[in-house]
């Protein structure tokens, strides 16, 4: 039975919020400003796959509150790594991500 596709509107705004904080982390740390490096091109692919096959879909709570570990070990460290860093400064580079993050992961 095939897995199925996510393509609800909260699925599309999580893409989007991993994909600036991953975004925002290759910018600080590995210097790329208009395209991720080849690591960070690998983790936002396999992040953007992982949520487009979700098993909770638009009902998915964020990836800290989640009961599923969906992200290989290996995967999950480095996206671990990922959000430690690019979530406190979020709300500088995208303050409106930030708040509704925040907002979802208390509920």
């Amino acid at each position: 039975m095939p897995r199925e596709v996510n393509v609800g509107p909260k699925i599309r705004y999580e893409k989007s919020t991993v994909t600036r904080m991953i975004k925002l982390y290759c910018t600080k740390n590995h210097g790329y400003k208009k395209e991720l490096c080849e690591d960070c091109q690998k983790i936002h692919d396999y992040a953007q796959i992982r949520l487009t096959y979700c098993r909770f879909g638009d009902d998915k709570t964020t990836c800290q509150k989640c009961t599923v570990h969906c992200y290989s070990k290996n995967m999950r460290e480095k996206i671990r790594v990922i959000m430690r860093y690019s979530g406190p400064r979020m709300i500088i580079y995208h303050p409106l991500f930030a708040i509704r993050h925040m907002i979802k992961n208390h509920r």
